[in-house]
């Protein structure tokens, strides 16, 4: 089992029309198992850019 080390969680934001009506819609963050130093670890494609 891969353990859950970032702390990132979705965001809120407004999808917005032609018309300016306004939809709530959720930005996933890009969440990935990587393997570092023998152990799997779901972390950001974006903190596992940074780690290597």
């Amino acid at each position: 089992m891969a353990i859950k080390v970032t702390k990132k969680k979705p965001l809120s934001v407004n999808s917005r029309s032609k018309a300016c009506n306004a939809t709530k819609t959720r930005q996933k963050p890009n969440k990935q198992k990587k393997t570092i130093d023998g152990k799997k670890v779901i972390i950001t494609a974006r903190e596992a850019k940074n780690k290597k």
